[in-house]
């Protein structure tokens, strides 16, 4: 199946949710590929309307850094909480496109299926690129899990409307679990051991601590 093309990006709150609604249905649950070489970790920051929009590219085995990039630009699309992803899918997609090196998974700082219409910033991305690309957010947008044991590796089910569209996992013991959700081609339990594999020593992924740090500079600089 070719991947979708955005002609003409939505100004909308409604015309956005049209586009969810009709990308939603692509995403895929299952693995696909080999275990990925290269992981890539995607955030923006912002200063008003202004934003910087980075891809940090690790080698899995790692950790080390092998390519980045950054975008420099200015918002398009209001704040509408459940359309985040439309602030951020035009720059992070022209970030990926400057690396030298193409990731074979992408980390986002943000929700997969755990959204409200089951298609966050994570689903977006990954159906659009066609890349295996999952959600580790630091906070819940939808749903509830049960206790969580303390140690690290501990997980519990983020259940929302019944439906598990996550899970919460503890990467380090004793501190605040990360998110984790599917965002295309990648199963749950498989997007869990990517984050589990990323944060070795910190709460974050280092994918995520990587790309923040370098969309914060980004936006300094420019």
């Amino acid at each position: 199946m070719d991947r979708p093309r955005i002609t003409q990006w939505p100004t909308t709150a409604a015309e956005a949710i049209a586009v969810q609604e009709e990308l939603r249905g692509q995403v895929d649950l299952t693995d696909v590929g080999e275990r990925p070489q290269y992981v890539a970790g995607l955030d923006v920051a912002y200063d008003g309307d202004r934003l910087a929009a980075a891809v940090v590219v690790l080698d899995r085995d790692t950790l080390a850094e092998v390519d980045r990039a950054v975008v420099r630009g200015e918002t398009t699309f209001p704040y509408v909480p459940g359309l985040f992803a439309f602030r951020e899918v035009p720059a992070l997609l022209a970030a990926l496109e400057q690396l030298g090196t193409t990731p074979e998974l992408l980390v986002c700082d943000g929700q997969g299926l755990a959204h409200p219409r089951r298609f966050g910033l994570a689903c977006h991305l990954g159906v659009l690129t066609g890349i295996p690309a999952i959600g580790a957010a630091k906070t819940t947008f939808v749903g509830s899990h049960g206790e969580l044991e303390q140690e690290r590796g501990a997980t519990a089910e983020l259940v929302d409307g019944g439906e598990v569209v996550g899970a919460a996992v503890r990467t380090q013991d004793g501190v605040k679990p990360v998110y984790v959700s599917v965002g295309h081609r990648v199963s749950l339990g498989t997007a869990v051991d990517h984050v589990l594999r990323l944060a070795p020593r910190y709460r974050l992924p280092e994918t995520t601590r990587l790309a923040d740090r370098a969309c914060r500079e980004g936006l300094l600089d420019g």
